[in-house]
């Protein structure tokens, strides 16, 4: 069955380009010029992924992020002409995976579509409960609790929790880490793994600021242990 992939885009030659690429790559294609009708295609179909600008009429981008993400974890990759760090960090730290700037090489974006439905599936196939001290990550569902209650990480920032709770001390460099993301593809710009712990840190620590779980480790990456060691 292939699988939806909604364009969120209010530039007909990027839309027609997205589409022909997606088509060729066994993709259904959504198409909304703005926010508004995005998030109405969100609310009545199968959507697997959206692709979404940032600079759309009636409802940006962001926007949408923000009110996907209170009803859905599908992966969001973010197609802009704004490159500037404060735009990717901003898209990263509303609730967006990816973020690719324009202009942009299509076989990268399906490469991208690929690596993290892939992630997906595999997630959702798995069936164990990973624990970590207050920690609970539910593999199946792909939630992670804190005493019970339901933690609102994105799909990104599940699958690096994921990562390291399977192998708990274990130092993950950036590379490691932006591999689970996105299979092979990974992005050498730090900042923006440094955006996704510190989301994270936001998310599941007490005080973020002297985390307990996730760690940094100078000059290598990160890991994560079990606070009440």
């Amino acid at each position: 069955m292939k699988q939806n992939i909604l364009i969120a885009e209010d530039d007909a030659d990027i839309v027609e380009l997205l589409t022909l690429y997606l088509d060729s790559a066994d993709f259904c294609v959504c198409v909304a010029n703005n926010g508004i009708e995005a998030l109405e295609i969100m609310k009545h179909d199968k959507i697997s992924l959206a692709l979404v600008d940032i600079m759309m009429p009636e409802m940006n981008g962001y926007e949408f992020i923000k009110e996907v993400r209170q009803i859905s974890d599908i992966p969001i990759v973010i197609i802009s002409a704004r490159n500037q760090d404060a735009d990717k960090i901003m898209g990263l730290d509303i609730g967006a995976d990816a973020y690719i700037s324009k202009p942009f090489n299509p076989l990268e974006v399906i490469a991208y579509i690929k690596a993290l439905l892939r992630r997906c599936v595999k997630n959702t196939e798995e069936k164990e409960v990973l624990k970590l001290g207050e920690l609970e990550l539910d593999m199946e569902k792909f939630i992670l609790r804190k005493n019970g209650l339901v933690l609102p990480l994105t799909l990104t920032e599940l699958k690096i929790v994921a990562k390291m709770m399977k192998t708990p001390e274990r130092v993950y460099t950036k590379a490691q880490l932006y591999e689970c993301i996105n299979g092979e593809l990974y992005e050498s710009d730090d900042n923006t793994m440094m955006v996704h712990i510190s989301n994270i840190r936001s998310k599941i620590e007490e005080d973020p600021a002297n985390p307990q779980y996730i760690k940094t480790v100078r000059g290598l990456g990160y890991k994560i242990e079990n606070k009440k060691k």
